[in-house]
């Protein structure tokens, strides 16, 4: 899925309140956590970056999961599935032509190939669900809400169910394999994200938080509570507060980790030798509390 932009200031064309200075996606907020250079990187010098076929395939199956429902219940089988598979990467292909440059002449994993790769990881949804027996509320919804009075965060929902009584299931879909047991809680963090944007839009905490791993057919359940959720907002607004002080004092510190292995930004990280490109010269206003703390010597 393609994440949206992160900071939208009040000049933006966008139909939030006001008070919204900026807005923050899981994303970019697990962006900053691995590595606030990156963030910059993606979110304030909008670098580019070569597409993946991890990548492209993800986005791919993700489109055929949400077209799938729009077939009538009873045709919702791993054979329908399978059908989607081409015309739905056809249609990525018209949308993002560069996806089409992923597979160069003579690549052993070639189109034909990835495209099996993709169906192989639709038979593993079918292993964990029958789709025939869902009829979801939503799929890839954008959802929004306001903490702290000027924080929009949002989100795009892979799956959305309501029960009949009301209750609320987030639905995410992820190709690889289940992660470990020390990094559930990083992995739940997105559907946390989710949840308190949910929370704090309906006035309901969602019954159940469902990470569907489709690499080797595991299912992550977590039912979160109030408690959970306004943890989750304290860290949400920390995180934002930390980014925004960056974004202040232009100060952008790269955290090495295994993951630099497949950043697309080495070249310029001083981690690898590399020098940043200057800052974009517009410097952004800092938020009304930081300013307020500012003030007080509390930073």
């Amino acid at each position: 899925m393609t994440a949206e932009p992160v900071i939208d200031r009040q000049d933006s064309p966008t139909a939030t309140p006001p008070t919204v200075r900026a807005s923050l996606s899981p994303s970019r907020a697990a962006d900053f956590k691995t590595c606030p250079l990156l963030y910059r990187f993606r979110s304030i010098d909008r670098l580019p970056e070569r597409p993946t076929v991890e990548q492209a395939r993800g986005t791919l199956v993700h489109a055929v999961l949400e077209r799938l429902f729009d077939l009538p219940a009873a045709a919702r089988t791993p054979r329908s599935a399978g059908d989607l598979v081409a015309p739905q990467w056809d249609r990525l292909v018209t949308e993002q032509p560069e996806l089409a440059t992923l597979f160069a002449e003579g690549d052993a994993t070639g189109p034909a190939e990835f495209l099996r790769s993709a169906a192989a990881l639709l038979e593993g949804y079918f292993a964990v669900e029958d789709p025939r027996r869902l009829e979801p509320a939503e799929r890839e919804a954008l959802i929004s809400a306001v903490v702290d009075e000027e924080l929009l965060i949002r989100g795009y929902l892979d799956r959305l169910d309501v029960a009949p009584d009301g209750a609320l299931r987030v639905v995410d879909y992820k190709t690889g394999g289940a992660p470990r047991e020390a990094f559930e809680a990083r992995a739940l963090f997105q559907l946390k994200f989710y949840a308190l944007v949910l929370w704090r839009q309906r006035g309901t905490v969602p019954r159940m938080l469902q990470l569907m791993y489709l690499g080797n057919g595991e299912v992550l359940r977590y039912q979160p509570d109030e408690a959970d959720l306004r943890a989750t907002e304290r860290k949400v607004q920390a995180l934002w507060e930390a980014i925004d002080r960056a974004i202040r004092t232009r100060e952008w510190r790269h955290r090495p980790s295994r993951l630099c292995a497949w950043c697309d930004h080495q070249s310029l990280c001083p981690e690898f030798g590399g020098t940043p490109p200057p800052v974009p010269e517009q410097r952004p206003r800092p938020s009304r509390r930081l300013a307020r703390r500012a003030a007080t010597d509390e930073l």
